[in-house]
This record gives structure tokens, sequence and C-alpha cells, in this order.
């Protein structure tokens, strides 16, 4: 329980339905050392005081289960080393991927608890002796793109009660049962970075500035110098201190040289990438190439791409048509239909 509306709906719901609950607020992290306004984020005193609120208005017991360790080893070390490398990182994914369902499930188990549930708007069937992963009921709101590295025993041991529910109902709920955080606003997509500003707070969490260095174009010309590698991402054409007769974006990052290179808008397409550090949900393995839906953002129009299994932790997306500014860091996740196959780590376009 995070304090949110979804999660106290989700609780509700299975309150409702009969399941002996616990309810359990991770301690992540403390935006207030940051400073951070805590109004927006997860994490905060008032968000655990809101989820207790709404717990013991059900007669459910309430917990603080401290995970600071593993989100700062897992979570926030991660997503500093990416974007020192270049890459841009999406922490989201790796806190549900090694927090929630991993180290919360864990704890889960250990006392005794059948399932841990979520306020994710998504939806896990039983297909034979495969779970699946599906899209929720209210596209505006499906999260499977974040959900993607859910392993079967994952799915086999959650419930998402929201994933049959559109947003609209989910507060209507809330409102009726007088829950006090029934119109608080949704969270932010990364709780720890105060007003959204990443390279503000990888600095201050490390206590070191981002090295500067030379600005060029796709020849290797000097255009001017870069803030840090980190306070840019592909496609960024603003906030590059540079002014140019035709617009000039930012095509690459190369923390060997520790130089960002420049080209025009042409030179942001590709059709085909490459992913690491896969995760197959409908099947175990991937082997022939098949024909899929791709999305490599999380608010992206999924995509037409042909996947193939290219090794055992590797796959390679041909998209139909090319795609502007695909991000080394990012996930690719691939769907048929409403189902998830899996996805994997972006590392290059080809």
């Amino acid at each position: 329980m995070s304090g949110g509306v979804d999660s106290s709906v989700a609780a509700f719901l299975l309150k409702k339905a009969g399941f002996d609950c616990i309810g359990v607020t991770m301690k992540l992290f403390d935006n207030e050392d940051l400073g951070g306004d805590t109004h927006k984020s997860c994490c905060s005193l008032s968000d655990v005081k809101d989820a207790q609120n709404v717990a013991y208005s059900m007669d459910m017991p309430h917990y603080v289960l401290n995970f600071s360790d593993d989100f700062r080893n897992l979570v926030i070390r991660k997503f500093i080393e990416t974007y020192q490398n270049g890459a841009t990182p999406n922490p989201c994914i790796d806190c549900n991927r090694y927090i929630k369902f991993e180290r919360l499930l864990y704890r889960a188990k250990q006392l005794e608890f059948d399932y841990i549930a979520t306020g994710h708007y998504a939806r896990i069937e039983q297909a034979g002796e495969r779970f699946l992963l599906k899209k929720a009921k209210d596209p505006k709101k499906d999260q499977t793109y974040v959900l993607y590295t859910m392993t079967q025993h994952q799915l086999s041991h959650t419930l998402f009660p929201l994933g049959v529910m559109t947003k609209e109902e989910v507060r209507d709920i809330a409102l009726t049962q007088g829950f006090v955080n029934a119109r608080k606003h949704d969270s932010q997509d990364i709780c720890f970075a105060p007003n959204r500003d990443y390279a503000q707070f990888i600095e201050q969490y490390t206590g070191k500035p981002a090295e500067t260095g030379p600005i060029i174009d796709e020849s290797g010309n000097i255009l001017g110098t870069h803030r840090g590698l980190i306070r840019y991402t592909i496609g960024q054409r603003r906030g590059l201190g540079l002014s140019f007769s035709v617009p000039r974006y930012v095509a690459s990052k190369s923390a060997a040289d520790n130089t960002l290179t420049l080209g025009k808008e042409a030179g942001l397409y590709a059709k085909t990438l490459i992913a690491e550090d896969i995760n197959l949900i409908a099947c175990s393995t991937l082997f022939q190439p098949i024909q899929v839906k791709v999305k490599t953002r999380y608010l992206q129009t999924e995509q037409s791409a042909v996947v193939e299994q290219i090794g055992h932790n590797q796959i390679r997306i041909d998209f139909d048509v090319p795609q502007r500014a695909i991000t080394p860091g990012q996930a690719a996740v691939l769907y048929d239909g409403e189902a998830v196959i899996g996805g994997g780590t972006i590392v290059r376009t080809v």
C-alpha cells in the first residue's frame, strides 16, 4: 500500500472478496532528505499515514517494511550507473523487478501469505501450465510495460485486482468508502528524484558534479561544450545551449570519450534494435522469428515488428517502419494482442 488510491482500492476489493489481508508499505527512500515535493512522490511520511488510515478503516493490520538498502543497491545504483554509462534507465521497471515482486514476495512467503497484491493496472491469467500477463481493461492506465520482467513464479503468486477496472471506477469506490486519499493525485514515475531533475539527484547523491565535455557533429567537428552526459537523452532538442539554422538533436552519447553527438532529424530513425537481459512470459524461448507489436517507451503507441531470439539472453527487433529516437537503457516490450510476450533492455540500434 503506497498510500495512493489504487493500492487502497485493491486492498478493499480483496477484503471484500474474503481474502485474509495485511497492508504493507515499503520504505524505499526518504524524499525529505532531498527536499523534494513529497506530495507528488511516494515513500513520504504522509503516504505512510494515508496507507495506515485506509488499512485501519478496513480493520486490516498495517506494517512498514524497510527495503531501503535493497532499493539503493539494486535500483538507485543501477539508475546512476546507467546514466553515467551513456544510457537512459527506467528505474520503475527495476523497482518492480527487484523490490516489489522479488524482495516483497520473498518476505510475504516468510510471513506465510500466498500472494502479494498491488494497485497496478494489468491482468494475470493462467493458460494451461503457463501464467500470462495481459493488458488492463483501461488502456489509458495499462502498466504492463513496466511489468514485463515478471517471472512465472511471481505471476503465480501475484494479484492485480484493478486490471479489470477503469481509473474512474477506482476513484468512485474510494469516494464511496470515504478513503482519505480518494482524490489524491497519482505519484510521479520516479519517486527518488525531486522535481524530476535526474542530473541534480545524481550529482547530489554521488557528491560529484557531472563532467563537462565536447559537443560534436557527426563528422567530429566541435560545436560546443555539454554540461554532463547525464543531462541529455537521445532525440533531445531543447536545453543544448546552442542554436543552429537547421534543428539539431542529440543523436548519441559516448561515455568512453565523454562526447555528445548532435545530428539532424533524419538521423534519429532506426529500423532495427538489439535488446539484452530478456525475460519471456508467454513462452520459454522464441524458436523462430514472429510478428509482434513493440513499445520502446512507456507511452509509445505499439509498433509492428518482427522479433527473433539471437542468443540465450538477446533478441533482435526489426520494425516495419523506422522508429524515432530508440534509446539504449529503455525497455523494448513485445505484445501479441493483449498478452505480453516479454521484453528486454535496449542496448543498441543496427
